[in-house]
């Protein structure tokens, strides 16, 4: 079974040919490769799974399954 969390990317930058990002997942903060939603952009929330973005979600679905994970015990979201 695969997991994808869902993550804010709050900065993008470029490392030679590869454009990566830092994402937030609820307060911990993780570099991630965007070579898959090459769209992605500042602001966007997107799908992560093993340290790469697979897809963009709107934040009403992101923050829906983030707070699903939070109940059940799989995260623990920074401030709440």
């Amino acid at each position: 079974m695969c997991l994808a969390i869902p993550g804010k990317v709050v900065q993008i930058t470029e490392e030679g040919f590869m454009r990566m990002a830092e994402v937030d997942f609820g307060g911990v903060a993780r570099e991630v490769c965007l070579a898959y939603v090459p769209e992605a952009g500042v602001g966007d929330f997107v799908l992560v799974h093993i340290g790469f973005a697979i897809s963009k979600v709107e934040e009403e679905e992101a923050q829906e399954t983030l707070s699903l994970m939070e109940e059940v015990g799989v995260l623990e979201i920074d401030g709440r």
